[in-house]
């Protein structure tokens, strides 16, 4: 055996125990005739005893070990003199009287503790040294227990978990696919899965009206912290029921969630809030409730004042920032510099200070009186010492735009707290939106979304107008997940390809199996689908769902450990029939 116990299972009870151990060398801490080393593996760490006096060879051999050696050690446990409280084992240590060196290691790229000193990508090079860290490795635990307690509830509410295939037929809409050739079908492509989200409409149609899966899917997309080329799913569908029927059942996934991974209570309902109304009050479809800071609109009390800027706006809005009057000309400056950056795209920002004494001033004291200040800020519900920065423009484009600094001034005074959730169902989303490049409709969810009843006649005459039966899960500004009520008729499903630029030839040469699948009994039904790896990343504290996905790609898509995508033979290319321009 190469162990009898784990590094991070021993404790005071074992005192005076024979035990053989295994793992990795941690640190080392050579005191003249007395050396400790920290002996890890997955489980934690055990302090070895090396003596010199009574044990002159093992000490000898000792002192030529290095950081990252992988040992087999036996010995005995004894209690420690000088206890760690820090550490699980932190009351004993073992006593060393044999020493086997099963593997040595050269002097890593970085220090591998808590705290690397190893940058993001000197680190996914080596992102197997990297795994040996406590946060990843605590990030891939809780992956785990996630996984088992997801499976456990929907197991518990009657899914099944069937799997789907991963090469699928490339589709048009949504986001590029990666694309595989098939040999045996020269110049035929599959197309890897962005979504299951045909095969789980089929099994619905199959009768099975509970399916469930953790699933890979893969976008070839441009990537941010939340992105992965090939990302993880929660995928679920239920036949026979209603949008309420889905709200219930995943509010009642994530409060079971938060309840057995955080010990953190949810309780009463996930409040709702509908698309128009995120967009008009946070300028966003996912926005981040556990602050206020809400959107105002001063469109009609800035007008007749003679200041071009405002004037000739289609919108003009803002936020009031808590206690932050005192702001400096150089803090209000950098304000503008954000809004101003080429991602944000803002032409500038407009500030007033209600000073705690009741006065007023501005960046457009030259356009406006203390008194027309003094009636923005009782539109805002301003305080004396606070600070009201506003924007204006074309409201499609000021609306996000003032999120960007809704959140950045959050984040400056500390108002988004990773230990406060604050979830919301956001509803009622278009069901189109229209592309002036184009100067066609694409669906806003995805060609399988059902219109709300109420609004299916606006598809002949304005389609714009059009609400979605969708709905979307946000935790702390960040879009957990989503889904739909599906279209379950195919005349419907034709209509509304054809709203989507669908000749009938092509939608049935891409869905034509779905389409001849309707006319044999499809029930009602619907689905949601959770980004796995973006709730793991929240319930970690993480900002990118990068540090909870244990081989992931960097921003540029490349797996930079095993350097991927690389070219492949020519003699493969042959056997595709395929050849590069």
């Amino acid at each position: 055996m190469y162990r009898t116990h784990t590094c991070g299972e021993l404790r005071i009870t074992n005192q005076g125990n024979q035990v053989t151990l295994s793992g990795w060398i941690q640190r080392i801490r050579n005191f003249g005739g007395m050396t400790f080393i920290d002996l890890r593996d997955r489980y934690g760490i055990t302090q070895l005893v090396f003596d010199q006096e009574k044990q002159p060879e093992l000490f000898e051999k000792a002192k030529k070990l290095g950081r990252e050696f992988v040992l087999q050690i036996k010995g005995i446990v004894q209690e420690r003199s000088n206890k760690n409280p820090n550490l699980p084992t932190g009351d004993i240590e073992l006593i060393v009287n044999e020493l086997n060196i099963l593997n040595k290691s050269e002097v890593p790229p970085f220090t591998i503790e808590d705290e690397s000193d190893g940058g993001d990508e000197l680190r996914m090079k080596y992102r197997y040294l990297d795994l040996r860290r406590n946060p990843v490795k605590n990030n891939l635990i809780l992956r785990h227990k996630m996984a088992q307690e997801i499976r456990k509830y929907l197991d518990g509410q009657e899914f099944l978990e069937v799997e789907t295939p991963v090469l699928i037929k490339s589709t048009p809409e949504g986001a590029r696919d990666f694309v595989v050739p098939s040999r045996m079908n020269p110049g035929e492509f599959y197309a890897l899965p962005q979504s299951p989200q045909v095969f789980k409409q089929l099994l619905m149609v199959s009768g099975y009206d509970r399916y469930f899966q953790i699933v890979k899917c893969f976008r070839d997309e441009d990537l941010r912290a939340d992105r992965q080329p090939e990302f993880t799913q929660i995928d679920c569908e239920m036949a026979f029921v209603e949008q309420e029927d889905i709200l219930q059942t995943f509010e009642g996934l994530t409060k079971h969630l938060f309840r057995t991974i955080k010990g953190v209570e949810l309780n009463g309902e996930f409040p709702r809030m509908d698309y128009q109304t995120a967009m008009n009050r946070y300028g966003s479809d996912k926005p981040d409730l556990r602050f206020g800071m809400e959107f105002v609109e001063l469109t009609e009390l800035t007008k007749g004042y003679d200041f071009p800027v405002f004037e000739s706006a289609e919108y003009v809005g803002g936020i009031v920032a808590p206690n932050c009057s005192e702001y400096s000309r150089k803090e209000l400056d950098q304000l503008t510099k954000f809004v101003q950056r080429p991602q944000i795209g803002a032409k500038g920002l407009v500030y007033v200070k209600y000073g705690a004494d009741g006065s007023f001033k501005s960046s457009v004291d030259k356009f406006y009186q203390p008194e027309a200040l003094a009636k923005w800020a009782e539109q805002m519900q301003a305080k004396p010492g606070d600070l009201l920065l506003v924007m204006a423009g074309e409201k499609k484009k000021t609306l996000p735009q003032l999120s960007e600094l809704r959140l950045h001034m959050a984040d400056q005074l500390g108002l988004r707290d990773k230990k406060q959730f604050a979830p919301l169902w956001v509803v009622d989303f278009p069901l189109l939106e229209f592309d002036d490049e184009t100067q066609r409709y694409y669906a806003m969810h995805h060609p399988f979304t059902a219109p709300k009843p109420e609004d299916i006649e606006l598809l002949a005459g304005n389609p714009a107008a059009v609400r979605a039966n969708a709905y979307d899960l946000v935790i702390n500004g960040v879009e957990i997940g989503g889904g739909s009520v599906r279209i379950f008729d195919d005349r419907l499903q034709q209509e509304m390809f054809t709203i989507l630029g669908f000749t009938h030839e092509e939608a049935q040469a891409q869905f034509g199996f779905l389409m001849n699948a309707f006319k044999y009994g499809a029930p009602p039904h619907a689905g949601v689908a959770f980004g796995f790896d973006r709730l793991v990343s929240l319930f970690a504290g993480n900002d990118s769902i990068r540090d909870v996905i244990a081989f992931p790609k960097n921003n540029a898509g490349r797996d930079v450990m095993i350097d991927a995508p690389s070219p492949i033979a020519i003699d493969q290319l042959d056997e595709l029939e395929l050849r590069l321009k």
